[in-house]
């Protein structure tokens, strides 16, 4: 059954209900196009092999990519930059001298995009230097490269260990919400300012080690989250994105969720046009019990229920009527080939995200993906072995037949994380090639 914009049919028994129709226009505006809400798209043969999907306005189009998934050089400054380091063994935020353009003697390339990387002093070889600058460029060459290349891992290190839970920030430029609510912002009122910066004390003590926030100061009605992905699910180690904005009216109405999808639906409850159907949020129906309850409700339940309700380990039954529809084998079995197809998509937003990292995140981004790239390969070796997906990290391990399109989607995704992890600063991951 197909409905308009991100609309979802019927009722869970789950809790994470059916969508209220009257409300899922006022939250996001920008639905682009129909979704469906019995998971179509997963029956796509060609979902697993060209990943062609559309983007957001914070990942960019997948027109960006090739047939290996990087950036189109005409159409992104930062690879042009970038493809001129991808055969270099160095780590992002490396500044370095390297004679690879014949233009002037010096010249500054500064990436336009929310990358990691620093700006980067380039040299010319092809210009006629003395004597004194060409040894100084051998001596940099051939002994401060690897002084520096340490110091630049030692610190980004010391960042990703040092980045907080929660810290404020001063704003958001990129911000899903940054246009919305401006006029009311001259003049909150005293009542919202409170009950705000209650809400960032809550956060602030309480989130979990897998979920990080960022609150703006000149903003105090804008929020960012990145959650990591429950171990044990389809989604483990992939990180999240999601803005939310605390409306004027707020405690009385929940805030309002947007999640980056980079054009990817990879849960029946986060629609690739941004929408977070969460009964919390009053984008589904449900209980009286799992509504917004003013007073009572935070900030802090709402992105634990987003990791614990919708990024759980069998998503497929969260879709309205499926757990009730699909019992034994035959739900087992939808579930498992649900969960593949999500794995592949899960997979497709880190390179989403190591390629542009979300604002304020970027140490985050860096240090988690170099902490865990030997694991993600790990874990996507297993799967192509016929591992379960979502087992190899919990101790199950149990094998079974592994279906040769999400083998061949899963390797293809390999060969370009092992690249863009390699180019992160991550070591010895080449025996996770797949074999040619």
């Amino acid at each position: 059954m197909e409905v308009e914009g991100c609309v979802a049919p019927e009722i869970s028994s789950s809790g994470i209900a059916k969508k209220n129709e009257e409300t899922v226009a006022s939250d996001i505006g920008n639905s682009t196009r129909a979704a469906d809400s019995d998971m179509s798209f997963h029956d796509d043969e060609e979902d697993g092999d060209n990943f062609e999907d559309d983007g957001s306005d914070y990942y960019g189009n997948d027109d960006d990519y090739d047939d290996d998934y990087m950036y189109a050089e005409d159409d992104d400054k930062y690879s042009k930059m970038q493809s001129q380091f991808d055969n270099v063994d160095l780590p992002p935020g490396v500044e370095i001298s390297l004679p690879w353009m014949e233009a002037a003697a010096s010249k500054t390339v500064q990436s336009e995009s929310s990358s990691y990387l620093s700006p980067v002093k380039v040299h010319s070889g092809g210009v006629t230097t003395s004597t004194h600058v060409q040894k100084m460029e051998e001596v940099s060459a051939s002994s401060s490269i690897p002084a520096e290349v340490g110091k630049q891992e030692e610190a980004a290190r010391e960042r990703y260990e040092g980045f907080k839970r929660f810290d404020t920030v001063e704003e958001f430029n990129d911000h899903h919400y940054a246009d919305a609510g401006l006029a009311n912002m001259q003049n909150p009122g005293k009542t919202w300012v409170k009950k705000v910066q209650e809400e960032w004390n809550v956060l602030e003590k309480n989130l979990p080690d897998s979920i990080y926030v960022r609150v703006s100061e000149k903003r105090m009605d804008l929020l960012r989250a990145v959650i990591i992905g429950p171990a044990g699910t389809p989604y483990h180690d992939g990180l999240f994105t999601f803005d939310a904005i605390f409306p004027p009216q707020y405690p009385s109405v929940p805030p309002m969720v947007f999640y980056y999808s980079g054009g990817l639906r990879l849960n029946p409850n986060l629609y690739d046009c941004g929408k977070v159907c969460l009964s919390l949020l009053h984008t589904w129906s449900g209980k009286q019990t799992e509504m917004w309850i003013p007073g009572k409700s935070t900030m802090l339940q709402v992105l634990v229920s987003i990791q614990g309700l919708i990024l759980n380990a069998n998503p497929f039954f969260n879709e309205p009527g499926y757990e009730t529809s699909f019992r034994g084998a035959e739900g087992e079995k939808r579930s498992r080939k649900y969960n593949n197809d999500v794995y592949v998509l899960s997979l497709k937003t880190m390179m989403y995200t190591l390629r542009r990292p979300p604002l304020q995140f970027e140490d985050l981004v860096v240090g988690h993906f170099r902490a865990k790239a030997y694991d993600i390969l790990a874990a996507c070796k297993a799967y192509t072995e016929g591992v379960i997906v979502g087992s190899a990290l919990n101790g199950e391990c149990e094998k079974g037949k592994c279906p040769s399109d999400f083998k061949e989607g899963v390797s293809k995704m390999m060969s370009v994380l092992i690249k863009l992890f390699t180019n992160n600063g991550s070591k010895d991951l080449e025996q996770f090639l797949p074999a040619a």
